[in-house]
C-alpha cells in the first residue's frame, strides 16, 4: 500500500484522500465500538475516538512520526507485506464489556503489557470461555519455538488471572478483580484507614450476600500483592545513614548515628484488625521500593509487550543514523564489550532517572521526595519515553533531600540489577519458553546537582566538570566570592568568530 502521502501538506487533497483510506483500513480491521486509537502526535495512539475526531486530529496535529506501519490499526507487523490482524471475539458479551470494565487493560497499563484486542495471556491459563481470543494473532517467523511450559512465577501470575477472572455475581458485567482494584484506589484516593475500608467490606457483603467481596482490607491487600502491584516498605535511619534491610532488618536504632527506628519509642500506635488488638510502633522514615525483576518479568509475559522488547534487533533500521539509544555510541560499545550479554536480543537495557521534588506544591515548603524512575531502552523510541512504560523503582521519603546519601537508599535496586546481571529465569510467552532475562544499566538521567549525588563527582568548586576533572578551567571571582568556568569557547569551531 502507497503511504508517500503521509509526508505530503496536510492541506492537500492527497493526503486527506490518503487519511481517509487509513481509517477505511482502521474501522475494518481494529475499531471498538466504532472508536479507535488516534494516532496524531498529540493521542499518540493511546486514547480512542471516533472517526470523525480522529480525521480533525490528523488533519491538525498529522501522524506520529515514523508511525509507517499501522501495528496499532490491525496491520501485522511480523510480515513483509501488509497483513491485517482480524481479532474475533467468541462471545458479543465480551466485545461490549471490554469497554465497559477495562480491568484487563488496568493490569496491562500496570504491567506495560498493552494489548488491543490481540491475545496477551497464553491460551492454557485462560479458562473461562469468554476471555480467550480465539486465533493467534502474530504471523510466525523462523523455526517453530518449543512449546515449554511457563516457570513457576509466571504459571502463578497466569493462574491468579484466571482465578480472579470471575463476575463480581452472577450476570454481573464487572469482575471480581475490577471490583477490588477499584475499592481499593477509592481507599488511596481517600486516605480511608485499614479500620474503615474493613468495617466498608463488611457493610456491603452483609447487604450483597450474593457478591464475592473480600472479607477484609488485609485479602484485598494480599490479592494485590500477588498480583504483583505491590512495593517493599524499608525503614531508614531518619539521618540517612542506613537501611533497616536485610541483616540489619530486626535493629532498633542506628548503628552509626544511635538515632532510634520509631517515631517515639515510648509511644506505640495502635491497629486492629480481625485477629484482634496489635500494637506497633511508628518508623521515622520509610522506603518505598517496587521490586524490579517481577515487572521486568512481566515484559515478556505478554506477547504484545514481549514482541516490542527485541523491536531494536528485529526492525530497526541501520543506516548510520541516531533514532534510537541502540544507534549510539555507548551502546554499540557496551555490545561489544559484552559479546554474551548482547547474544540474545531480549536481554533489557536500562535508563536511571532521579530527582526531587515538593509533592505539597506549595513553594514556602520546605519538603523533597525523591522518586527513582527506570527507562526500558528495548522497547520502540514511541513507546520507551511514554510515561505509561515508565517502571517506578522507589520513593525516597523527604523532608530534606538524600543528598550524597543516595547510595543507602539504592541498595534494594542495586541488588537486584546485579541478580540481574547473572540472569533470571523467565518465561516468554511469544517464544513459549524459559529464557535468562538479563539487564544492565547503562545511562542515567538527571540534572546537574543530581548528577553530583549518583555519581559522587563533586560539582561544584575548581574541578566541578566530570569530563575534563584537573583540566577544568576555572577562575575564582574575589569580589562576587564564586568559581567561573570561562573555557567553554574552545569547544567551538577554530575559525568560529567568538571562539578568541
Amino acid at each position: 500500500m502507497d503511504r508517500s502521502w503521509m509526508k505530503l501538506s496536510r492541506v492537500s487533497n492527497a493526503y486527506q484522500n490518503g487519511v481517509q483510506t487509513f481509517l477505511n483500513f482502521a474501522f475494518q480491521n481494529a475499531s471498538q465500538e466504532n472508536m479507535i486509537l488516534c494516532p496524531c502526535k498529540k493521542c499518540g495512539n493511546i486514547y480512542w475516538h471516533s472517526r470523525e475526531v480522529v480525521y480533525e486530529h490528523l488533519i491538525v496535529d498529522g501522524f506520529i512520526r515514523g508511525y509507517k506501519k499501522w501495528i496499532f490499526h490491525g496491520e501485522c507487523t511480523s510480515s513483509g507485506t501488509s497483513s491485517t490482524i482480524n481479532p474475533t471475539y467468541p462471545d458479543t458479551d465480551y466485545h461490549q464489556n471490554v469497554r465497559q470494565d477495562d480491568m484487563e487493560d488496568m493490569l496491562r497499563d500496570a504491567f506495560n503489557m498493552r494489548s488491543h484486542g490481540e491475545q496477551s495471556f497464553p491460551p492454557d491459563f485462560i479458562i473461562s470461555e469468554d476471555c480467550n481470543i480465539t486465533g493467534n494473532v502474530f504471523c510466525e517467523t523462523g523455526t517453530s519455538a518449543p512449546n515449554e511450559e511457563p516457570n513457576e512465577e509466571a504459571a502463578k501470575f497466569y493462574n491468579l488471572l484466571n482465578e480472579m477472572n470471575e463476575e463480581l455475581y452472577e450476570g454481573s458485567k464487572y469482575l471480581k478483580l475490577s471490583f477490588c482494584i477499584r475499592l481499593f484506589h477509592l481507599k488511596c484516593l481517600g486516605g480511608w484507614t485499614g479500620n474503615s475500608f474493613t468495617m466498608l467490606l463488611e457493610f456491603l457483603r452483609e447487604m450483597f450476600p450474593f457478591a464475592k467481596i473480600p472479607q477484609s482490607c488485609q485479602d484485598m491487600k494480599r490479592l494485590i500483592k500477588d498480583l504483583g502491584l505491590g512495593y517493599d516498605k524499608i525503614h531508614s535511619c531518619p539521618n540517612d545513614c542506613m537501611l533497616y534491610w536485610g541483616d540489619q532488618k530486626n535493629q532498633q536504632s542506628c548503628h552509626v548515628c544511635g538515632k532510634s527506628r520509631w517515631m517515639n519509642s515510648n509511644i506505640e500506635d495502635v491497629n486492629t484488625d480481625e485477629a484482634g488488638a496489635q500494637l506497633r510502633k511508628k518508623p521515622v522514615k520509610v522506603l518505598r521500593y517496587f521490586p524490579l525483576i517481577r515487572r521486568l518479568q512481566r515484559l515478556f509475559m505478554s506477547s504484545k509487550t514481549a514482541e516490542s522488547m527485541t523491536w531494536h534487533n528485529d526492525q530497526r533500521t541501520d543506516d548510520g543514523l541516531l533514532r534510537h539509544p541502540a544507534d549510539s555510541l555507548a551502546w554499540k560499545s557496551f555490545d561489544s564489550k559484552f559479546p554474551s550479554f548482547a547474544s540474545d536480543p531480549r536481554n533489557v537495557r536500562l535508563g536511571l532517572a532521579a530527582d526531587g521534588f515538593n509533592p505539597f506544591k506549595i513553594m514556602s515548603t520546605s519538603y523533597s521526595t525523591w522518586p527513582v524512575v527506570l527507562v526500558p531502552y528495548s522497547l520502540p523510541p514511541w513507546i520507551c519515553m511514554k510515561q505509561s512504560s515508565f517502571i517506578l523503582s522507589m520513593i525516597i521519603p523527604g523532608e530534606k533531600g538524600p543528598g550524597n546519601d543516595i547510595d543507602i537508599y539504592l541498595q534494594p535496586l542495586i541488588k537486584e540489577l546485579k541478580q540481574l546481571w547473572s540472569g533470571v529465569e523467565t518465561y516468554d510467552v511469544l517464544r513459549k519458553e524459559n529464557f535468562n532475562l538479563r539487564a544492565a544499566l547503562l545511562w542515567t538521567i538527571n540534572d546537574f546537582p543530581a548528577y553530583a549525588n549518583l555519581s559522587g563527582w563533586s560539582t561544584k568548586g575548581r574541578y566541578a566538570c566530570p569530563c575534563c576533572a584537573a583540566q577544568t578551567c576555572s577562575k575564582w571571582l574575589y569580589n562576587e566570592k564564586k568559581f567561573s568556568y570561562m573555557g567553554h569557547r574552545r569547544w567551538l569551531d577554530e575559525n568560529h568568530k567568538f571562539r578568541f
